[in-house]
């Protein structure tokens, strides 16, 4: 479970991008973060990574202040969150294999369980028959296919989607969500941001909606 508690944002030029922010989202939901570029999503999703603090408020995961993890141990918590990133983010001069490999040798994994969990989830995002390709032969949605599995081959509970689609066109956007919702069913929590509305209608999931640094929409509290 994430839950914020009158989190608020500020950074030292005195730009305060969030307010007042009282969130919560189960383990399990699947949320769309809504709002127009600068309205503070990046800055919601960067305070649940712990790429940031928040300036005050608290922001409770799985029962723990997120804020007091030291540094030192960022990378065990971190462990826990898949991201999926708008550009991919894959590393050029690697396959599609060794991308994903990387994210398991980072984390220390026994080399002799890295070939089949690489495996497991190329196939899991339909693109195993391409583990030896490079990112410049595949397509968009092939990257982003990829990314994913590199996100979920660690068995995340939280996935953040960071505008995945925002590079997309509709079929392969409506083909990632696909998966996304797919992952979702296996009891992981999705937090997408996107500006996409035509897949928010067409995918009926919690819509959390940003403007301003403030929160103005939940369906969840609208039910």
């Amino acid at each position: 479970m994430i839950k914020f508690m009158n989190v608020e944002k500020q950074y030292s030029d005195g730009n305060k991008c969030l307010h007042d922010i009282n969130l919560k989202i189960d383990q399990g939901e699947f949320v769309f973060l809504v709002g127009h570029s600068g309205a503070g999503k990046s800055s919601l999703l960067k305070l649940i990574t712990r790429e940031e603090n928040p300036t005050s408020g608290k922001i409770m995961v799985d029962k723990e202040n997120i804020a007091n993890i030291k540094n030192r141990y960022l990378h065990k918590y971190r462990r826990n969150i898949g991201m999926i990133f708008q550009n991919y983010r894959l590393i050029k001069d690697k396959t599609v294999y060794e991308n994903i490999e990387l994210a398991l040798r980072v984390v220390g994994e026994d080399s002799k369980n890295i070939k089949p969990k690489v495996m497991e989830v190329l196939e899991k995002v339909g693109i195993n028959h391409k583990y030896k390709k490079y990112p410049d032969e595949l397509s968009g949605g092939e990257c982003q296919r990829v990314g994913i599995a590199r996100a979920i081959v660690n068995n995340p509970s939280i996935i953040i989607a960071d505008e995945c689609t925002g590079n997309l066109d509709i079929e392969n956007s409506k083909s990632i969500m696909n998966l996304l919702e797919d992952i979702n069913k296996q009891g992981i929590t999705v937090i997408m941001a996107t500006h996409n509305l035509e897949l928010v209608r067409e995918f009926p999931n919690r819509i959390v909606k940003i403007e301003a640094g403030k929160i103005i929409y939940d369906t969840e509290r609208c039910e």
